[in-house]
């Protein structure tokens, strides 16, 4: 069968997480308006009659300005040195500049199999960029004709996941991406450098899984935020996140959010929180 790992590649806000998701046909990647969303790398697991196409979603490409972001970047450089096929997403909303033509050139210097794609043809296209496809992940525009591309580029090999396998991540990992994806898009404005999110501790028995879940935000003003009044907003994160863990675990799920202060997490104690 066909089958290999494909990474997505791209700026800021190209919808690489949106095109994953969508072939995917689950939730495996944050999704949000904010640039940078995605910080590890995410295989997400796309198994068909006679192939298997395994992303590998990265984040956006960037100049790094701190040690997250050099982080980022490392997982980056990482896909590209497994990847059988990259996949380039342009936002067609957005000029192609000389330094990602330049990159772009690059990636086809260097990888045998580079796709470039120009995504959101359903705004004006102003990226002035030739592409091997032109597709809109939100408008499910030539997405079936995009996987029958990268099918094709694929080399013959046994499959490596099991057919109901979407992802290599682990249920803690996807309930707190659901979470961090929730307060992104949320709290978009009023908490520019973002939040951490980390499963403290998850204990099952018969009837049900209890998690105890940090939110870990930079400034004691964020926390209250996060908080809401009346602990409004924490509460509707916490229902969100428990219904999103039931129908993963089918099973009553308890949730309990923590939300905490450690100034400037994102240079000083980026291991401790997984990152």
């Amino acid at each position: 069968m066909k089958c290999g790992y494909v990474a997505v590649l791209g700026r800021s806000n190209a919808g690489k997480s949106s095109l994953v998701n969508r072939l995917v046909g689950e939730e495996v990647a944050v999704v949000s308006k904010r640039q940078q969303t995605t910080r590890n790398n995410i295989l997400g697991i796309d198994t068909g009659k006679d192939f298997q196409i395994v992303f590998i979603d990265t984040p956006g490409i960037h100049h790094s300005k701190n040690k997250l972001d050099k982080f980022m970047m490392k997982n980056v450089r990482s896909a590209l040195s497994t990847a059988d096929v990259i996949l380039y997403i342009i936002d067609a909303g957005k000029v192609v500049d000389d330094e990602e033509k330049d990159y772009i050139k690059m990636l086809k210097e260097k990888a045998e199999k580079v796709i470039v794609v120009k995504n959101k043809i359903d705004k004006k296209d102003v990226a002035l960029f030739d592409a091997d496809l032109k597709i809109s992940v939100k408008e499910n525009i030539n997405i079936k004709e995009l996987e029958n591309l990268i099918v094709a580029n694929l080399p013959e090999q046994e499959k490596i996941f099991d057919d109901d396998e979407y992802t290599d991540k682990s249920i803690k990992f996807l309930v707190c991406e659901h979470i961090r994806g929730m307060l992104l898009d949320r709290f978009d404005n009023e908490i520019p450098h973002g939040v951490a999110v980390v499963m403290e501790d998850m204990v099952e028995d018969d009837k049900k899984i209890m998690m105890d879940i940090s939110l870990v935000c930079e400034k004691e003003r964020h926390k209250g935020i996060i908080i809401g009044k009346g602990g409004v907003n924490l509460k509707e994160i916490g229902i969100s996140a428990r219904e999103y863990a039931e129908t993963l675990l089918d099973k009553q799920v308890i949730v309990h959010l923590f939300v905490k202060v450690d100034d400037d997490w994102r240079n000083k104690n980026i291991g401790k929180y997984g990152y």
